[in-house]
């Protein structure tokens, strides 16, 4: 029994030995104050629980929105491909213009480096970091 129960145990006496010494006229003013203060001891308990659920929530929202999410939906991929060959035409272009095949291996590796570098984020195991059971925010190498 904790504290609480021990405290709740000895307004119930009270209020019996109350009920003894003033009478049966007085137990229904005796028995709604007990009562009330049972609701308020309740109205208590749920309002820590529900204190605790939304800080909990909270945490979990906030911890949540700090780390990267993998994102692999087929949309994203496609769209992010599409973009790549259609910027891949005008700097394929200029790095051929300003310094021949060099520079256009040059561009070619920056859309490549791009392109690795968008892989890794959505699928982060895929080059050897998993995710550890559990936590969204903790790598392994």
């Amino acid at each position: 029994m904790d504290a609480r129960d021990a405290e709740l145990k000895k307004e119930l006496d009270a209020t019996l030995q109350t009920r003894r010494e003033l009478g049966e006229e007085y137990e229904s003013s005796l028995v709604d104050s007990f009562l009330e203060k049972v609701d308020q001891r309740i109205d208590g308990a749920v309002e820590r629980r529900v204190r605790r659920q939304l800080a909990e929530q909270q945490m979990t929202v906030a911890r949540d929105s700090r780390s990267p999410r993998p994102t692999d939906s087929f949309g994203e991929r496609f769209g992010f491909g599409i973009v790549s060959l259609v910027l891949a035409i005008p700097l394929s272009a200029i790095g051929g213009g300003v310094a021949d095949l060099p520079g256009m291996l040059v561009a070619w590796a920056g859309i490549v480096g791009v392109n690795v570098v968008q892989v890794a984020r959505t699928n982060p195991d895929l080059f050897g970091r998993r995710r550890r059971a559990g936590r969204d925010d903790d790598w392994e190498d």
